[in-house]
């Protein structure tokens, strides 16, 4: 626009002096030629225009107000400045609101008709009547309308970045209640369970401690190992929340040791491998494993058993976990027990769900209980799992399974 201006304003001032060469406002004229160009120029450096969709400041209607005054007083001397109306035309309509530019184009389009006329010579011009308001028309619907569009886009653009940001804020939101409720599973499976077996022991080792001072002490040094083991599951859970059995070993020699760990005087645990374990995703090791120390932790806390068993079925498409005990047994579909607690297999089954997989209880009371989980090997989608888990350490009351001296299916 500012390069059209720079060139009809030099084809305006040629056209004068080719014509009205001599005349006796000629340097006035040419004077003011020159004021009009620098006024223009100097007014896109020290008043901006406003951004689209804004409203124009002061300064910058004042910079309109004084071009335009210039402009009306050289086109009453010179009429070839009649074309510098162009570039002013089509600046008013793009800054100014749609009612206060269209009043504009239509005072530029008479001024400039008036002009014509004026200096015909005599001589009635058609195109000097028609030509003006219907290249004015032209250009004003044009030029309107695409300052509609742009007015759509930008409440359409406004509408995309609120919804990206309302987007984000509901993504961030839902990752900080994922991770807090992994973070709640993994300290229920981890410290919690050691802190629960710890307390357990003591309280053992309390109530033999002057009748059986060398049971209290293997009570005292079992409450050590699962705080060393604790401690250890507190690192491994601060650096990547990566079980600490699963650092140096895969899953069956872990779930090995773990019932190595959990059998003791009271509760003899053995573990079953039916199948060769294929190398398998870290973090379905890892949900296996704390489901199964979930499920002992339920069994030692709960459920009275004197055996458990844990029996890891490694097939083609599937590997599954079954925990089975000879305890008290539970109504499955009955509510938790103690008030306060529940968490422990909603969260199994959290983890089971997350990979994809299945999680199921069977046990009538009396009758022991049998957990299992089975997690596909094919690659599958992640399952979000709308069941709510609450951030305390809550298992349902486990009841007891009789269970087989072999592999429990």
């Amino acid at each position: 626009m500012d390069a059209a201006f720079v060139l009809l304003l030099g084809a305006s001032l040629a056209r004068y002096l080719i014509r009205h060469e001599g005349g006796t406002h000629t340097h006035w004229v040419v004077g003011l030629f020159m004021v009009f160009g620098l006024l223009y120029l100097a007014g896109r450096f020290l008043a901006p225009a406003p951004r689209s969709g804004t409203r124009p400041e002061a300064r910058y209607l004042a910079w309109v107000g004084a071009v335009l005054a210039v402009w009306v007083v050289l086109l009453a001397l010179a009429p070839s400045a009649a074309w510098c109306a162009m570039p002013l035309f089509f600046t008013g309509l793009h800054t100014l609101s749609t009612r206060t530019a269209v009043s504009l184009a239509a005072v530029l389009t008479l001024l400039v008709v008036a002009s014509k006329l004026r200096f015909a010579q005599g001589q009635f011009d058609p195109n000097a009547l028609l030509a003006p308001p219907a290249v004015a028309a032209v250009g004003t619907a044009v030029l309107i309308h695409l300052k509609r569009q742009a007015a759509r886009q930008r409440v359409l653009i406004d509408d995309l970045l609120r919804t990206r940001r309302d987007l984000a804020a509901t993504e961030r939101r839902a990752g900080i209640l994922a991770e807090r409720q992994r973070l709640s599973t993994e300290i229920h499976d981890t410290l919690a369970q050691g802190l629960s077996s710890q307390q357990m022991l003591l309280q053992a080792a309390e109530r033999v401690w002057h009748a059986d001072p060398e049971a209290a002490r293997g009570h005292m040094r079992d409450a050590a190992e699962i705080a060393s083991r604790s401690l250890a599951e507190a690192r491994r859970f601060v650096h990547d929340l990566a079980p600490a059995d699963l650092a140096e070993s895969t899953l069956a020699p872990a779930l090995a040791a773990l019932a190595d760990r959990e059998s003791g005087d009271d509760l003899t645990v053995v573990f079953h491998l039916d199948g060769a374990p294929s190398p398998l995703p870290e973090r379905v090791e890892a949900a296996l494993l704390r489901i199964a120390q979930g499920a002992l932790a339920n069994v030692r806390e709960h459920a009275g058993a004197t055996r458990a068993a844990l029996t890891l079925t490694c097939l083609d498409d599937q590997i599954s976990l079954d925990v089975a005990d000879d305890g008290r047994g539970f109504a499955v579909g009955a509510p938790p027990g103690r008030a306060g607690r529940g968490h422990g297999l909603p969260a199994m089954r959290v983890r089971a769900r997350q990979l994809g997989g299945t999680f199921a209880v069977e046990s009538e009371p009396g009758e022991g209980t049998v957990v299992s989980a089975a997690v596909p090997l094919e690659p599958v989608s992640v399952v979000r799992v709308p069941e709510p888990v609450h951030v305390s350490e809550l298992v349902p009351v486990p009841v007891p399974v009789p269970v087989p001296d072999k592999a429990v299916s």
